[in-house]
């Protein structure tokens, strides 16, 4: 069976060809038949989305439109609230409290445009992840290789997506949680400007750096998805007030007139073969030859990283003093070592920070859009503890966001695309980085290189 796309399921609907409940009802059967394997959802909303799904074959029978993802079954990252279930963020403490009486933003805008939710998606706990191994649920397999890693922190995003399940999923994105499972399980990501959607209702890992955005495994499907959640929310005090700015209508307009080139230095050293030759695939088939540099980009990473460990280790300050034991240890040291962070440290980290957004200012006034590889390799195998970066063995687990760290520190818009190499059994991915509120810019490249054949998303074998 072919799995269609959430614009081919809202054409589908709309135009009576198919029911939303129909849909969801298959959707729902793949999920109970294959996530035992996969391991992509760790909540069902099963008569949830089946009223929902009669909700929208109402209207349509009416002569209405239910919006631009009719009947398109979605899933969340399971530190989005939805409504009746904890909010779990990949923890086992969490799941002890009470249920959300509210859905996230993000999913009351997903489902104004018509999408379906199915349910929530395994992750990292708190976020704290690049694997997609949890120590509480397991991990979310990769859909290509069920013996490798999907990524994280959003990997039940990734396999969810990757395999079939859905072909909508929202996750988030703090230092690569978006592109990371992007890369490693073959599909689009998007991580937006930060301040771009609203992080309403969803549970916080580094509030100063946490993204939230879409998978999907067309481009046309993340631009109708991010579309779909775009516009201003006062409920939530870091998003910038800017009004929609759909991507969607000029996503076929290509690239003519836009200034690219492909980051070296910082952002080649260290990739394997299959990143440097996904990067030189995607730059040749878009005849570019620049190539700048971001001196900066490896100050810029560490300083992301001590941000992150102080404003994690304050925020579960109190729950590791209470339930160190029940945190995975992995995580709990990290965040111990943050709350113990000499503040004059992370004061400087800004400090770098700050600098570091400036040269990238700087050099977009010299390109509209940079390359660089999502990841320094393909999925690990599951339980892998060691990377082997450049000429350095390093602890895999932080290392993986090599790439990624970076453009979160500043917050840069990325369209994360999947290549797959002649021969290849295994995806990886490209970032295409754009400047401060041009994810349209990056999404044209995207979808420019989807058709010319450059990038795709297939489906694992198995599934069609």
């Amino acid at each position: 069976m072919i799995r269609p796309g959430a614009a081919e399921i809202a054409a589908a609907v709309k135009a009576r060809r198919q029911t939303a409940r129909s849909v969801t009802e298959a959707a729902l059967a793949d999920i109970a038949a294959r996530n035992p394997r996969l391991n992509a959802f760790t909540d069902v909303t099963a008569a949830r989305a089946l009223a929902r799904a009669d909700q929208i074959d109402a209207l349509v029978a009416k002569g209405l439109d239910p919006g631009p993802l009719a009947g398109a079954p979605f899933a969340v990252k399971n530190l989005f609230d939805i409504a009746g279930l904890p909010t779990r963020a990949g923890s086992r403490i969490n799941r002890a409290h009470p249920p959300a009486e509210g859905d996230a933003a993000l999913i009351c805008r997903m489902e104004k445009a018509g999408a379906v939710l199915l349910g929530g998606l395994n992750m990292g706990e708190y976020a704290y992840d690049f694997t997609g191994e949890n120590a509480h649920d397991g991990a979310s397999v990769n859909p290509h290789d069920p013996r490798r890693m999907s990524g994280g922190s959003s990997g039940g995003s990734g396999t969810a997506v990757g395999s079939g399940l859905v072909p909508l999923a929202l996750g988030s994105d703090t230092n690569g949680s978006i592109r990371v499972p992007s890369s490693f399980c073959g599909i689009f990501g998007l991580k937006p400007t930060y301040g771009r959607l609203s992080r309403h209702g969803s549970f916080p890992f580094v509030a100063s750096l946490d993204h939230l955005g879409p998978f999907a495994r067309t481009v046309t499907d993340l631009a109708l998805a991010y579309d779909a959640m775009q516009g201003p929310d006062p409920a939530d005090p870091a998003q910038t007030p800017r009004r929609a700015e759909p991507a969607l209508p000029g996503l076929n307009d290509g690239i003519a007139g836009l200034r690219i080139a492909r980051l070296g230095g910082y952002f080649e050293q260290g990739a394997g073969a299959e990143a440097r030759a996904a990067l030189n695939h995607v730059a040749q088939a878009l005849q570019v030859r620049a190539e700048v540099a971001l001196p900066h980009a490896a100050e810029a990473r560490a300083a992301a990283f001590l941000i992150t460990m102080a404003e994690a280790g304050a925020l579960h300050l109190d729950r590791l003093r209470s339930q160190a034991g029940a945190f995975d240890p992995d995580v709990r040291d990290r965040l111990i070592a943050g709350a113990l962070l000499p503040a004059a440290l992370v004061i400087e980290a800004q400090k770098v920070r700050r600098a570091f957004a400036a040269e990238a200012a700087a050099l977009f006034a010299q390109a509209d859009v940079l390359l660089a590889p999502a990841t320094p390799c393909t999925a690990p195998m599951l339980g892998e503890k060691w990377l082997d970066l450049g000429a350095e063995r390093v602890p895999l687990r932080p290392n993986i966001g090599v790439f990624t760290q970076p453009i979160s520190a500043i917050g840069l818009p990325v369209v994360a695309v999947p290549v797959w190499l002649a021969g290849a059994t295994l995806p990886i991915g490209v970032q295409v980085i754009a400047a401060p509120w041009r994810e349209d810019v990056a999404l044209r490249v995207a979808r420019l290189l989807e058709r010319m054949g450059a990038v795709a998303a297939p489906l694992p074998k198995e599934t069609t």
